[in-house]
């Protein structure tokens, strides 16, 4: 199974962007997005790619769906396991590990 994290977005250069999950800044590349995104939009991150923006009405509803996630204790739950992986994870290809 594959899904997205939300994150913030901090700062964009060009096609790559820091971007904010949880404490946790990563570099995510922009090239496939769906519209055009700056600093303090929310994205959906999918293997280092921000695959679209989460419309600003959505943002509190997703973020607390996430967030029941990551405080569970399942890790036989594999929708659990995945999100925090992904977080996890390392940077795009061409980013720079941060954090």
């Amino acid at each position: 199974m594959c899904l997205g994290v939300p994150g913030k977005i901090v700062e964009v250069d060009g096609l790559l962007a820091v971007v904010d999950f949880w404490g946790v800044r990563k570099h995510v590349r922009l090239d496939v997005v769906d519209v055009p995104v700056r600093p303090g939009d929310y994205i959906l991150n999918h293997v280092g790619f921000a695959i679209r923006r989460i419309p600003p009405e959505d943002i509190a509803e997703t973020l607390a769906l996430y967030e029941s996630l990551l405080q569970a204790d399942a890790s036989d739950d594999l929708m659990t396991t995945d999100v925090r992986g992904e977080i996890a994870a390392g940077d795009a290809p061409g980013g720079k590990r941060s954090g």
